[in-house]
């Protein structure tokens, strides 16, 4: 059983690592979600009812630029936009880990992981994830966006400007925003069926326990199947994963920005506009000339995730849906590492 000050001390650990994982990892991430939502039609728009209308915003082609760009309009605190809410969720993903699974949430090599579990402990991991990520990443990817300078320790303003009065009062209505439960969803079945299975028929002492890799005397033992051949391939898997989990993750980050209102002649709130308008007032913009990203208009939404992805190529280019495609390889290789 485990003491008070054990507990606090675990708590206190799991803060400040993660703490130091967010300052390294949040301006990265931050500029990887503007790169993929920014809106760059390859030529004339049509609005909702077929009239053309000239796109303003601006055009975007490289990672780094956007990251420059993040810098120059919004200086050091707009790359740290959203860190907040990632580190809530990263806290509360990983203490419900720990508690679920029963696993030590930082093993001896330093590392966060999620240890392997019955089939029903990763069922029911991988619900409990998906209901706190989709709202939570809809948080994080709007806060991330918006061009207000969002206070940080004043949570209920913020929502305020982030979610409209019908997401507010019902809040369940995110995970029914058209397509983003699908494109969540996808992305979380492909990583669990397809790389977990391939990790598991290529490389299953990844999933043994740290003291698998040593002996008796601590000594460093390098697995009997774990070998060349074996590493190669499904590191080449992993690699073209790139493809499929690369436009999921384009897709889920404009799915997620995309604002659920009322229906017409249904749900009414006069009084929360009124208050939210006023708070958007009292809240000065992060960048004092111009906006760093272009959204894509809500009065002709995405109204699902293939309408979403047909819309993309057929108006942007089917390279959007590869934007920041290095970044997810690099995060499949360091999974294929550790």
């Amino acid at each position: 059983m485990f003491g008070l000050l054990d507990i606090l001390f675990a708590l206190l650990l799991l803060c400040i690592s993660t703490g130091v994982s967010l300052l390294i990892t949040v301006p990265f991430y931050g500029t990887l979600v503007r790169f993929r939502a920014n809106y760059t039609p390859k030529g004339l728009a049509l609005d909702g009812e077929g009239g053309v209308q000239p796109h303003v915003g601006p055009v975007v082609t490289g990672y780094f630029q956007m990251a420059f760009r993040v810098k120059r309009i919004e200086g050091f605190a707009g790359l740290y936009k959203g860190i907040m809410p990632i580190a809530i969720s990263s806290i509360l993903i990983t203490l419900f880990t720990g508690l679920w699974i029963g696993a030590s949430m930082v093993n001896s090599r330093g590392r966060y992981s999620v240890p392997a579990g019955g089939s029903f402990q990763l069922l029911v991991y991988t619900l409990v994830v998906a209901i706190i990520s989709i709202p939570m990443t809809v948080i994080i990817h709007r806060t991330i966006t918006t061009p207000h300078k969002l206070p940080t320790w004043n949570p209920v303003s913020s929502l305020l400007v982030l979610l409209t009065p019908y997401e507010r009062s019902r809040p369940w209505v995110l995970f029914l925003t058209p397509g983003l439960v699908v494109s969540q969803g996808l992305h979380i079945l492909y990583v669990l069926l397809v790389l977990n299975t391939f990790r598991r028929l290529l490389l299953p002492s990844s999933f043994l326990d740290d003291a698998s890799w040593s002996d008796e005397n601590g000594k460093p033992l390098w697995p009997a199947d774990f070998t060349v051949l074996r590493f190669s391939l499904y590191f080449l898997i992993t690699s073209l994963s790139t493809i499929v989990l690369c436009p999921l993750e384009v897709i889920g980050t404009r799915l997620s920005l995309q604002r659920n209102h009322a229906p017409e002649g249904g749900f009414t709130a006069v009084s929360q506009d009124e208050r939210a308008m006023g708070i958007e007032e009292e809240i000065e913009f992060a960048g004092s000339e111009e906006d760093v990203i272009g959204l894509r208009s809500e009065e002709d939404p995405y109204t699902g995730f293939v309408d979403c992805a047909k819309r993309i190529v057929a108006e942007e280019g089917i390279r959007v849906l590869l934007r920041g495609w290095w970044i997810t390889l690099l995060g499949g290789v360091f999974s294929t590492i550790g």
